[in-house]
């Protein structure tokens, strides 16, 4: 008997043999035809014929907007590929960073976790809305006083929540780092940090931003 290793070979091998082996006589009998790496076209799924979609309407800003989108279509990208309100920054895109917050009916959301279709009537604030060059919101007047941004790319998601976290204070909405809940939160440096730690500072600039919170405030933390 022969114990020759020679004969000895591995699945892997076999596998490449065998496949090649089924190719070279496919190509054989037809020689028009190529191996494909397609599965069957029974197989292979079909394109839909038509994206879902539905209406909506939004008021930004203040502004009326109609809109008829893919239902898969994000509050984010409603904002900067429909309305081109560019100011709102898609960041991680992941509601990690709070570049893309928004308030919408007056509650700061992160604009990247949400679908347009699911705030169908309501109201929608950016940073456009907030303030213009000429005549700035308070907020961010404060934010240029204070130095309170560097590169200025996570400075409307600030902002945007920092303007929101004020008014949690007001209405005695409690954060995790409040002491009592029965009563009303203090307008503290760690309820501030508490509440403004969703939104990413990769330049580090914290003590400037609850400097420029405090003062529109109208208190020292």
């Amino acid at each position: 008997m022969n114990t020759s290793t020679d004969l000895s070979i591995s699945r892997r091998n076999l596998m490449i043999v065998g496949a090649s082996s089924a190719a070279k006589a496919a190509t054989a009998a037809d020689p028009s035809s190529t191996p494909s790496t397609l599965p069957p076209a029974a197989l292979r799924a079909s394109p839909p014929t038509s994206v879902p979609s539905s209406k909506l309407d939004l008021r930004v800003n203040g502004q009326a907007h109609a809109f008829e989108l893919d239902n898969r279509t994000t509050l984010l990208d409603t904002l900067r590929e429909h309305l081109h309100l560019t100011g709102t920054k898609k960041g991680c895109d992941h509601g990690q960073c709070g570049a893309c917050t928004v308030m919408v009916d007056g509650r700061r959301i992160n604009s990247c976790l949400t679908l347009a279709v699911m705030h169908d009537g309501a109201s929608v604030t950016t940073i456009e809305g907030l303030g213009t060059p000429d005549r700035l919101h308070p907020m961010q007047a404060a934010f240029v006083k204070h130095d309170g941004y560097q590169c200025g790319y996570c400075t409307p998601g600030q902002i945007c929540s920092a303007v929101a976290v004020l008014d949690e204070i007001k209405a005695g909405i409690p954060s995790h780092v409040s002491a009592d809940l029965n009563v009303r939160p203090s307008l503290s440096a760690d309820e501030l940090r508490e509440r403004m730690s969703g939104n990413i500072c990769r330049c580090g600039a914290y003590s400037n931003i609850i400097e420029a919170i405090t003062e529109v405030a109208g208190r020292r933390a």
